[in-house]
C-alpha cells in the first residue's frame, strides 16, 4: 500500500527564510529517485536545486514558478510504495532499498546534504495536527485522517489552523503569549531563523507577543520589521478629533503613491536588508585620495608580457589590500556589540562587488592573504563567471572580512561605500583616467585613479583609516613598496 509523505521546503542556511521557485524539475505523476533534485529555487544568496528526500511518485505540487514560499512550507507529496516503471526500473521499495518507507522504519533519512534534513537517525516524531492545504490530492494517505479530494493546484495558500491547533494554542496563550506547532511539539515561540530571533532581540522586540503570518503561526522576517515599524510610528494623541473615516493602510497606499509596484525580494530584497542594516547600525565614516596609477599600470603591463596567466587589475589591488590589512588588522574585524567586544580576525576572506542580471552580488576569496597575484586572478575570474551564470552558493557569498568595490567599470571616478555588515571596511576603487599630475616638480599627463575607504569608526579611529589608505595609495604609485612584506 503507498504511503504518502510530503516534502517541505528545507532550511538552506545561513538564516535564509524564505525562497522563489523559479522552476519547477519534475511534475504531477513523475517518479522520482531519493536525492532528485525536484525545483529550482532562488533565495536571497544563489540559485539552488533542491532534492527530495523521498523516491516514489509526484501526487502533488505546491506553489507556481515565481511563487515564494516560507522555509517549512510544503514543496511536493510523494507516493512512497507506489509501482511504477521509468527506464525499467521501480520506484518503492522493492525497487530502492534506502527508500522513504524504509528509512522511515530504520529511522534513518537519505544522504541529504541541504540545512534542515540530512543523514544520520531522526528524533522520534510525535503525530502533527495538520490542516487540510488546499490543491493537495493525496493518494492513500497514512495515519492521517482523510481530506476531502480536491483539484490539484499549484499555488500555495497559507491553511488556517485546525480547531485541535487552536485549542492547544489557546490553552497555552496565558502562559507564553503564543506557542509553536512544529514537527508535532509545542514550544515557547514559532520561530525557525535564528536571523529573526536576532533582529528582533537587536530592536528590544518580544517575539512572545507576536502573530506569526507563516505556515501553523510560524514568525517570519517580515512580521518582525512590521512590528518594528509599529513601534516606531508615532502615537496619535487621544483627544485628536477625527473628520474623515480613517483609510485602510492598503487604500492610503494605492491613493497616495502613484507608480510600479516592484516586491522587495530575492538578491534584491537582501541588498535593501542588508544596507538599511549597516546604516542603521555601523557608525561610518569615509576617507579618499587620488592616487598615479602610472607605475602600477606599467608594472602589470610587464607581468602580462612575460607570458604566463594574465593577472587582472583588481588582482594587484586585492594583493594590496592584503597586505595593508596587516599592518592595519583593526580594519579586518567585525563588532559584537552583545559582548562589547572588537573580534580581530586571523584570515582575510576577501569579498569583491560583481554585478550581474540578477542585481549587486558579493563573492568572497577565501583566504586572500595567502594567495599570489596569479591566484588571486583565477580565482576572481573563477567568481565573476559563476556569479554571472547566476551558480552562486551561499558559500560563495558568505564569510566575507573586507570588500573591494571597483565602482570604476561603470566609469565614475568616486563613490561612498556602504560596508557590507558584518564587516569594518571597505576599499572603493574608481576609474584609471589620463590627468594632469605634478610628477617629478613638472605637469605631466598620468594615469590617476581615486581610492576611498569607508571604515566602521567603532574599531579605529582616522590615523588608522588614513595610515591604511595611504599605504595602499603609495602601493599604487610605486609598486616596489609592496615587496617589503613579500
Amino acid at each position: 500500500m503507498a504511503q504518502v509523505l510530503e516534502f517541505k521546503l528545507p532550511d538552506l542556511g545561513e538564516g535564509l527564510t524564505e525562497a522563489e521557485i523559479v522552476r519547477w524539475l519534475v511534475d504531477v505523476g513523475d517518479v522520482v529517485a531519493i536525492d532528485q533534485p525536484v525545483v529550482e529555487v532562488e533565495t536571497a544568496k544563489a540559485m539552488v536545486e533542491v532534492p527530495c528526500p523521498y523516491g516514489g511518485v509526484v501526487t502533488a505540487r505546491y506553489g507556481e514558478e515565481g511563487t515564494e514560499l516560507p522555509v517549512g512550507a510544503p514543496l511536493l507529496t510523494v507516493a512512497v510504495g507506489a509501482s511504477s516503471a521509468v527506464d525499467g526500473k521501480e520506484a518503492g521499495p522493492a525497487a530502492e532499498p534506502a527508500s522513504a518507507s524504509s528509512a522511515q522504519a530504520s529511522g534513518e533519512s537519505s544522504g541529504n546534504v541541504l540545512v534542515g534534513y540530512g543523514t544520520g537517525a531522526p528524533a522520534a516524531r510525535r503525530r502533527r495536527i495538520r490542516p487540510a492545504v488546499p490543491g493537495a490530492a493525496p493518494a492513500a494517505p497514512v495515519e492521517r485522517a482523510p481530506a476531502p479530494a480536491a483539484p490539484a493546484a499549484s499555488a500555495y495558500v497559507e491553511p488556517t489552523p485546525a480547531p485541535a491547533v487552536q485549542a492547544a494554542v489557546a490553552g497555552h496563550a496565558g502562559l507564553n503569549g503564543g506557542v509553536a506547532v512544529r514537527d508535532g511539539a509545542i514550544g515557547p515561540v514559532p520561530v525557525i531563523s535564528p536571523l529573526v530571533r536576532r533582529l528582533a532581540r537587536d530592536n528590544g522586540l518580544d517575539l512572545r507577543q507576536l502573530t506569526g503570518s507563516g505556515p501553523d503561526g510560524l514568525i517570519l522576517r517580515a512580521d518582525v520589521e512590521r512590528a518594528m515599524a509599529a513601534a516606531e510610528a508615532p502615537a496619535v494623541p487621544a483627544a485628536a478629533p477625527t473628520t474623515t473615516a480613517p483609510v485602510a493602510p492598503a487604500a492610503a497606499a494605492q491613493t497616495g503613491t502613484r507608480g510600479e509596484r516592484i516586491p522587495l525580494r530575492g538578491v534584491r530584497g537582501a541588498v535593501a536588508d542588508k544596507l538599511s542594516r549597516s546604516r542603521r547600525e555601523i557608525p561610518e565614516a569615509t576617507c579618499w585620495v587620488d592616487a598615479d596609477a602610472t607605475e602600477l599600470m606599467a608594472a602589470r603591463a610587464a607581468m602580462n608580457a612575460s607570458g604566463g596567466p594574465k593577472i587582472s587589475l583588481i588582482a594587484l589591488l586585492a594583493r594590496i589590500c592584503t597586505a595593508a590589512l596587516a599592518g592595519h588588522p583593526e580594519l579586518n574585524s567585525t563588532v559584537d556589540m552583545e559582548a562589547r567586544e572588537i573580534v580581530r580576525l586571523p584570515e582575510v576572506h576577501l569579498g569583491f562587488a560583481a554585478q550581474t542580471e540578477r542585481g549587486l552580488v558579493v563573492p568572497v576569496v577565501r583566504d586572500a592573504q595567502s594567495r599570489s597575484a596569479e591566484s588571486l586572478s583565477a580565482e576572481f575570474a573563477r567568481l565573476t563567471e559563476v556569479a554571472r551564470q547566476g551558480a552562486l552558493t551561499p558559500a560563495d557569498l558568505t564569510g566575507g572580512t573586507f570588500t573591494l568595490n571597483n565602482y570604476g567599470v561603470f566609469g565614475v571616478d568616486g563613490s561612498t561605500p556602504i560596508i557590507n555588515h558584518p564587516e569594518a571596511a571597505m576599499l572603493g576603487v574608481g576609474r584609471i583616467v589620463p590627468k594632469p599630475w605634478v610628477h617629478e616638480g613638472e605637469l605631466a599627463v598620468r594615469q590617476v585613479v581615486q581610492l576611498s575607504l569607508t571604515f566602521d569608526h567603532r574599531v579605529c579611529d582616522g590615523g588608522t583609516a588614513g595610515g591604511f589608505l595611504r599605504y595602499v595609495a603609495d602601493c599604487v604609485e610605486h609598486p616596489s613598496v609592496l615587496l617589503r612584506t613579500l
